[in-house]
Order: C-alpha cells, then sequence, then structure tokens
C-alpha cells in the first residue's frame, strides 16, 4: 500500500490548502511573445532529427512507432516557439492518423506498416491533454477558431469519457479501455498534466476540472512507495476505500513514466509537493557517489536500475532544483524520449519567465 492514504478534505483542499496554482491564471503556457533562444533551438534540433515531412513525431528509440503524446508535446513546442507551418503539419498528420471517428480523442500508438489493432486505437490520456492544449494555445497566437474549436472539443471529451469517481475522489483514466473493473481502478500518475489542465479548464469551464486537479494532487500526496517514497509508473486504486497500491501487471517502478510527475507539478507551480521532492532526494542520493543516479527504482523492493539515468532525466533534476535547464540542443545519437524530456523543461522554465 502506500505511505499514506489521506482522505480527500474537500473544499479546503480546493480551495484554501492549494489556492490551485495550477488552475489560476498566470502566463504558464504562454501563447504570446517570443520563444527564448535555447528553446527556440531545441524545437529546430528535434524537428529536423524526429518530425517528417509530413508531420509525424518519431521514436527511434522504440521502433519508429509514433504516440499521441509524442505528437500533443510536439504541437506544444511549436506553437510556443510560433511555427506556424510546423505546428500545422504535426496536426494535420495527428488527425489523418490518429483521429477517433466515435469521438474527438486520438489513438495512442501509430506503427507504420502495420495494421492497427484495437490496442492501437485506444486513446491515451495525456496525449489528449497536450494536443488539446496545444491547439488552444495556437487557436490563442494565431488566431485561429479552427484550432481554439478543436482543442475546446477534445476538452469535453476528456471530461465526458475518461474522468471516473472513486470512493469520492474524480480521477483520470489512462485510456478508455483496460484501466478499471469492478474493484478498482489503474491510474497513471504522469498523466496527471496540471498544466494542460489548467488550459483546458478555462477553455471547457467545469467545476470537473477544478476536482480532477485537486484529487489528482492529493492522489500524489499519498501513493507514494519505497525507500525514498516515489510515485509509480502505475497505481491501483481500491473502489471500496479509495487506497492506492502498486498495479499488479506492470513492473513496480519510478521509471520513465513517472519522472514526468515532478516536471508537471513543479510547472503547475506546485515544485514544492512531496512527489517532486521525493524524486530529488533519489535522483540525488548520497549513496550514489556524486554518480548520475539510476534510471529507476524498484518501489517493492528498493532495488534500483544497473545503469545510470539518461540526459533527459537529468534535465528534469536540474530543472526541479530551480537551476536553469540544460540550454543545449540535444546532441547527435540521442532518443526521441531524451530530446523530448529536455525540451519540456526549456518549456516549463519559459512558461515561468
Amino acid at each position: 500500500m502506500s505511505r499514506s492514504s489521506p482522505a480527500m478534505p474537500g473544499r479546503r483542499l480546493l480551495l484554501a490548502a492549494l489556492a490551485l496554482p495550477a488552475l489560476r491564471p498566470a502566463p504558464a503556457m504562454a501563447a504570446a511573445g517570443a520563444a527564448p533562444p535555447a528553446l527556440q533551438a531545441a524545437w529546430a534540433g528535434f524537428q529536423a532529427r524526429f518530425v517528417s515531412g509530413e508531420g509525424r513525431v518519431v521514436d527511434n528509440g522504440n521502433g519508429g512507432i509514433s504516440h499521441s503524446e509524442g505528437q500533443g508535446w510536439a504541437m506544444l513546442a511549436a506553437a510556443r516557439c510560433g511555427d506556424r507551418e510546423g505546428f500545422e503539419r504535426l496536426w494535420d498528420w495527428t488527425q489523418r492518423h490518429l483521429r477517433r471517428p466515435q469521438d474527438r480523442l486520438f489513438a495512442w500508438r501509430h506503427r507504420p506498416g502495420a495494421p492497427a489493432t484495437a490496442a492501437d486505437r485506444n486513446n491515451a490520456a495525456d496525449g489528449d491533454l497536450f494536443i488539446a492544449a496545444s491547439l488552444l494555445l495556437a487557436g490563442r497566437r494565431w488566431p485561429q477558431p479552427a484550432f481554439t474549436e478543436a482543442g475546446t472539443a477534445t476538452a469535453e471529451d476528456v471530461l465526458r469519457l475518461l474522468l471516473r469517481d472513486v470512493a469520492g475522489r474524480t480521477v483520470l483514466l489512462p485510456g478508455l479501455a483496460g484501466f478499471e473493473d469492478a474493484e478498482a481502478v489503474t491510474l497513471n500518475p504522469s498523466y496527471y498534466a496540471f498544466p494542460a489542465i489548467r488550459l483546458l479548464a478555462r477553455a471547457a469551464p467545469d467545476p470537473a476540472w477544478l476536482r480532477l486537479a485537486a484529487d489528482g494532487v492529493a492522489l500524489l500526496r499519498g501513493a507514494r512507495f519505497g525507500r525514498w517514497g516515489l510515485p509509480p509508473d502505475w497505481l491501483r486504486l481500491r473502489r471500496a476505500d479509495g487506497v492506492a497500491s502498486l498495479a499488479p501487471g506492470w513492473p513496480p517502478r519510478f521509471s520513465y513514466d513517472a519522472v514526468r510527475v515532478p516536471l508537471y507539478l513543479g510547472w503547475a507551480g506546485l515544485g514544492e509537493e512531496p512527489a517532486v521532492q521525493a524524486a530529488l532526494a533519489f535522483w540525488n542520493d548520497p549513496g550514489w557517489g556524486g554518480r548520475r543516479p539510476p534510471a529507476w527504482a524498484d518501489l517493492a523492493t528498493d532495488a534500483v536500475a544497473p545503469f545510470a539515468a539518461d540526459g533527459g532525466i537529468l534535465a528534469l533534476r536540474q530543472w526541479a532544483q530551480r537551476r536553469r535547464p540544460m540550454a543545449a540542443p540535444p546532441d547527435d545519437g540521442e532518443q526521441y524520449y531524451v530530446a523530448m524530456l529536455k525540451m519540456l523543461t526549456l518549456i516549463a522554465e519559459a512558461d515561468e519567465s
């Protein structure tokens, strides 16, 4: 079970304890103004190496597939950098290949040359959130009503289709299919993209966004495991009492998904949250002897990866410590996800300035 599973403290948490910087009007994800040179350079380098001419973001570390999250992150970078041509290529490809006909959500995976399976056509909530947020940013920046309308429609379908009430707590399903049963729901803490939720809440006003954000922060406060009290990649939440545990069927790790939890919290102005401080304690543990921290931690056994964290995770650590993020464009030979994590830290830094 989690280190603690506090009861949701209702409106006091909603209104007083947090003051919800994740939803307040703020410059985060600002649409106007020039992006800093470091971000512009990172986007130019990323686009040259990982975005095809037709607008597909290529995950070269995962067999050349594409994901809705990658499309959404790249669209966000393009909008933030004022690259309308690049944004429209990305959005055109995303619509043609990932749009689901039955709703305004997006298929999570595209495998070039392979027939799409039912699993491929399932959505991923974080991809939906970032695609919608980037469309809303683009609609404000240029302006373009069609972008705003598309982003708002996806925001409304996130509310309509992906939110569930579990033991009095509003939670975000990772996808429509495969993450709930009679006993519990399976959640991915890294899908709680608080900066994107803020934008969607402004475009499609509904009290459910406030509940989702506040309950998400409360969930992350309690759902921490192992020696360092870290959030897991995957979490199971029991319907009967809301108790959180490590999700069966998934490696019980703080790993490549969960490293985004401190990013999204800090980006939303919640850098003092326990999940952020726990990640920093792990990454800076004196036991690493000044070397790079391990790439992941097993939250059931406290074992750690036999190899070091990559440059993307180091960029997250550097940014979370409130130091200047890594400003250099991605190195030659760097894989997609490493380069993307570096670029996301630069966007978060730019949105704070």
